[in-house]
């Protein structure tokens, strides 16, 4: 068993976002666990940016093509990748942080849509978005009050720009669909409301909500490595 963790959007360095949680899962468990580079986000070749989701999803169809067995967390954005990627014989189990399960059709743009305190995000004028009026103690109050000031520098120093086709293009699967999946809601999220967490939520298999706000696997990684061992002990294997 493996495990594969999909970023949120428009930061780059997944490994980074996920080491914490990492290290502590290999101690307890010995799962080995990678982070995945997203083409949208320029952390693979340039040409790919611009592939935006579609690009996203290849990344991770071609990550779980070397595994046998794999678990697949996605934050965020991530969720949509998931979906976007379609089922892959490799998954296992399907662990969301905060996160999206959405239905064919739907883009990430569309899931936001209804929110009533949206991130700030400005058009760069080169085909990606940014956050936008955010400095590094704004972005760390709005996404990581629960961490320390210098792990919110270091979240900050790791914002970046995304494809906009990350955002506007509509899914064409839902590879949660069928799927094993527990649900993290973060109930102290100040980027995506828990109402639209409860309503994703809904589509998993199970949920349980903890007090953290958008990244625990940064600020209280014991809590989510807690989830992936009761995932492991408790969620039925597809046969």
């Amino acid at each position: 068993m493996e495990l594969v963790f999909v970023h949120g959007a428009l930061v780059r360095d997944g490994e980074w976002w996920w080491r914490r949680a990492a290290d502590l899962l290999r101690e307890r468990t010995g799962i080995q666990s990678r982070a995945l580079a997203l083409p949208s986000c320029a952390e693979t070749a340039p040409e790919q940016v611009a592939g935006g989701l579609v690009a996203d999803a290849a990344a991770l169809r071609r990550e779980l093509d070397d595994m046998d067995s794999a678990i697949v967390v996605g934050h965020s954005y991530g969720g949509t990748v998931i979906a976007e990627a379609g089922r892959h014989p490799a998954v296992s189990h399907l662990l969301y942080v905060s996160s999206y399960l959405p239905e064919v059709g739907q883009s990430q743009a569309a899931i936001m849509s209804g929110e009533d305190d949206p991130v700030s995000i400005g058009d760069n004028g080169d085909g990606t978005l940014s956050v936008s009026g955010y400095d590094a103690p704004s972005f760390g109050a709005r996404f990581l009050q629960d961490a320390d000031d210098a792990t919110q520098r270091q979240a900050w120093e790791r914002v970046a720009p995304q494809a906009a086709g990350a955002f506007v293009t509509p899914t064409s699967a839902a590879g949660w669909r069928g799927v094993d999946s527990t649900y993290i809601v973060c109930g102290n999220d100040r980027s995506t409301s828990v109402e639209l967490q409860r309503i994703h939520a809904g589509r998993a298999t199970r949920s349980v909500e903890l007090p953290t706000g958008h990244h625990p696997f940064v600020s209280h990684p014991d809590l989510v490595v807690d989830q992936v061992q009761a995932l492991l002990e408790q969620a039925p294997h597809p046969s």
